[in-house]
């Protein structure tokens, strides 16, 4: 996190855990508290997330833009933008959020995108693309199971 006052940083933490925990409106409550005293692009992105659980995803995408406006470089809003417009059926539009977080300068874990654009391809019926897609989610994240396990499923259908 980028220079956060100590008390907005507190709020966040605490917003976390109880995300974590699944309570999810008061993880809502606390990140708007962070944000009253400090607005920063991870408690926008998170809250949006919390959203997100509770089916609101346009709200979530306004939030993560609002994240966005405050550090660009910040790769998670791209990712979740991309994660919500794919679960909205929004295929096409996700495509250049999520390439925009593959390439975000602050963003960890960057194999999400490479797999969120996996996942699209496969569902568009483009399988070398997704297995490109695959192939670099493992490059950038060696250990990283789900990549493997998608990297032979697709293997499989172009067999």
């Amino acid at each position: 996190m980028r220079d956060i006052s100590k008390d907005a940083k507190e709020l966040l933490e605490k917003a976390l855990q109880e995300h974590m925990a699944g309570n999810i409106q008061q993880a809502i409550e606390l990140y708007q508290q962070s944000i009253d005293i400090q607005p920063t692009a991870e408690a926008y992105t998170y809250m949006g997330w919390a959203y997100s659980m509770l089916g609101e995803l346009e709200t979530a995408i306004e939030l993560c833009l609002k994240a966005i406006e405050i550090d660009p470089d910040f790769g998670n809003p791209y990712n979740d933008i991309g994660s919500y417009l794919m679960a909205m059926g929004r295929l096409d539009e996700a495509i250049p959020w999520l390439k925009r977080a593959i390439t975000a300068p602050r963003y960890e874990p960057r194999q999400y995108p490479h797999m969120n654009l996996a996942r699209i391809y496969l569902m568009k019926g483009m399988y070398k693309d997704a297995l490109i897609e695959v192939e670099n989610a493992i490059r950038v994240a060696p250990d990283y199971k789900p990549a493997h396990i998608l990297r032979h499923q697709i293997l499989a259908m172009l067999n």
